[in-house]
């Protein structure tokens, strides 16, 4: 598993630390497992795109550490999106898990995610990829790094940075061009890029 202290650290570097790892949920009776091929990252104070850019709120409360908890908010009123909470505690920031791909509990996840029409596109994009472990805001909070929880991270096999791409970030309304999104080159299931700026959407 992960550590508390390997999360710990800057929001970019946590990024490229989730890229490659696994994600286990054993919500609902099932195992199932995601290998994270595309993440995010958000600081605080000085990111105008984070939740946290304006202070602490119940919200938003869980960005501010400590890190390994992961951070779920509701958007548009119908999705679920799930963070890695990094940095040390006090000091907000954290990554957003944009997809990964279904390593293990293919079926489950199918279930869940009947409307996929390839495994490639099951956790193909944030809600798609809290919709197939069965993420939603009950699990807002909960330690990844606690060998207890059922929602786990699992270090993977290491990611050549030859094989690591960056870019904007997604559907930001601010901050545009910060090239903080990163994805594992090659994945099929690495999200389409859409540009932000037309609605107002903060993490």
């Amino acid at each position: 598993m992960l550590t508390r202290d390997e999360l710990a650290i800057d929001p970019v570097d946590a990024a490229h630390v989730l890229l490659g790892s696994v994600l286990e949920s054993r919500l609902g009776g099932e195992v199932v497992r995601v290998k994270l091929v595309e993440v995010e990252a958000y600081r605080g104070g000085d990111d105008p795109a984070s939740h946290c850019y304006r202070g602490r709120t119940p919200r938003n409360d869980v960005m501010f550490g400590p890190a390994g908890h992961l951070y779920v908010y509701f958007v548009y009123g119908m999705h679920f999106c799930a963070n890695v909470v990094s940095l040390v505690d006090g000091v907000p920031g954290a990554v957003l898990l944009r997809a990964g791909e279904v390593i293990e509990g293919e079926d489950f996840a199918k279930a869940r995610r009947p409307s996929a029409r390839s495994t490639a596109e099951l956790a193909k994009g944030p809600a798609r990829l809290t919709g197939v472990l069965g993420l939603d805001r009950e699990q807002n909070g909960i330690d990844l790094t606690d060998p207890g929880s059922p929602v786990r991270l699992f270090a993977g096999d290491p990611v050549p940075e030859g094989a690591i791409r960056s870019g904007p970030r997604v559907g930001v309304a601010v901050a545009m061009d910060v090239p903080w999104r990163f994805w594992i080159d090659g994945s099929k299931a690495v999200s389409t890029y859409r540009r932000g700026g037309k609605r107002v959407v903060v993490r």
